[in-house]
């Protein structure tokens, strides 16, 4: 099967592009995609558990089994912004 994976941040840093399409075996789960991934990009994995992860738009644990045309989006942790006063801190 084939999902589409959809890369953020510093997540599209390391991958070198903003979004892939990836084989993987039917029944997949998350898990067994960042397996996958981890093979080509090594240091993704050092961010593996700092990752939120969402398929088709809603955020799963890395046991959500994936399926045929499913959309991944790995998002790395963001900080950063404004305080209550309107001044970035």
């Amino acid at each position: 099967m084939e999902v589409k994976v959809l890369f953020f941040a510093s997540c599209r840093d390391l991958v070198g592009t903003p979004e892939a399409s990836i084989s993987l075996p039917e029944r997949a789960s998350v898990a067994a995609l960042l397996a996958r991934l981890a093979v080509e990009h090594p240091r993704l994995q050092e961010m593996e558990g700092s990752l939120m992860i969402s398929v088709n738009q809603a955020y799963v644990d890395r046991t959500q089994q994936l399926n045929e045309g499913d959309e991944v989006a790995f998002i790395p942790p963001v900080s950063g912004g404004a305080t209550a006063d309107g001044i970035a801190g």
